[in-house]
């Protein structure tokens, strides 16, 4: 679908830098989100900003201004895409302790991290036999699309991450190999804090994927492209493919977890109720809930009136 049909334009950004008063950026971040029209989610932290915001492209223009002009910002990292409709149903600015939460107070990406690899000199990395590819993302993102050949850690949340790695350098080291890591996430943010990790830990030959899955995506041709599936990302869009379409994939209400085709012809499945992945995690007393939530939905809609739901994180944790 052309530019022209779709509107939206949607913007994950982020960026390593301190700020001395994160929660005084606060406010006026918020207002000026709200005047503009842009919704999304946006993370401060005494170590930087994160989030993906999504409006006009008047709006995100003013919106992107004031985010450069904040302290160590000029730089900012940022990744685009469109959609024909609005993937938030609200906008919010909320304080962290970390803008991606991994719970080693010591790592820093601004000191140290790995080498950044171009989208495009990927391929020949993750293609050599002597590379060890690892997903840091979390096991429901990775169910519905990795990169070929990549290890998936198996983790609810990032937080397991540095257990998982020690564990598996230990065996690394049992038989006496000093691996070359390639890391790769969503967007980037996340590899930044996994690589300064890993190089805190010992190893020195650490590679992540600049940009992120998402670069990729953007920048690589599918007729050349070792990734396998569809991208999932936190907003209404639930996935993107190659050339960052729209993906396949619906999210289950209940659980926010990604459902396909297949899920949803499920004798387990019911809109907004429960979903293959999470209806024998669910008692009856929850699924009634939902199935009420569900109505109120529908009802707001018949109305033309905004029904907000359960922010996705929220949920998921």
């Amino acid at each position: 679908m052309s530019d022209a049909f779709q509107p939206i334009r949607i913007v994950a950004l982020y960026n390593f830098t301190p700020f001395e008063d994160h929660a005084a950026l606060r406010e006026p971040l918020l207002a000026l989100c709200e005047a503009e029209g842009i919704k999304g989610i946006l993370l401060l932290a005494r170590e930087g900003i994160n989030g993906t915001i999504a409006g006009s492209d008047a709006g995100m223009e003013r919106v992107l201004e004031h985010i450069h002009a904040l302290p160590g910002c000029a730089e900012l990292e940022i990744k685009e895409s469109r959609a024909p409709e609005m993937p938030f149903r609200r906008m919010k600015v909320r304080l962290k302790r970390e803008i991606v939460t991994m719970g080693e107070p010591n790592i820093d990406p601004r000191k140290d991290v790995g080498q950044y690899v171009a989208p495009e000199d990927w391929n020949a990395l993750i293609s050599d036999p002597e590379t060890i590819l690892i997903d840091t993302r979390n096991d429901y993102e990775v169910a519905i699309g990795t990169f070929e050949g990549a290890i998936d850690p198996h983790t609810k949340t990032f937080r397991e991450f540095p257990e998982w790695f020690r564990a598996r350098k230990l065996e690394l080291e049992a038989k006496g190999k000093v691996p070359k890591i390639a890391m790769f996430c969503t967007g980037g943010i996340r590899c930044e804090k996994a690589t300064s990790f890993v190089k805190a830990e010992g190893l020195d030959e650490v590679y992540h994927l600049k940009g992120g899955i998402l670069k990729y995506l953007e920048t690589v041709p599918e007729e050349d492209s070792l990734w396998h599936g569809e991208c999932f990302v936190f907003d209404q869009r639930v996935s993107v493919k190659h050339g960052l379409e729209i993906g396949s994939f619906d999210v289950c209400h209940a659980c926010r977890a990604p459902v396909s085709a297949a899920d949803k012809a499920s004798p387990l499945y019911e809109a907004g109720v429960s979903c293959p992945h999470c209806h024998d995690a669910r008692s009856a007393e929850q699924r009634h809930r939902y199935a009420e939530r569900e109505r109120q939905a529908a009802l707001a809609e018949a109305r033309g009136m905004p029904h907000l739901g359960v922010p996705q994180v929220k949920t998921r944790r």
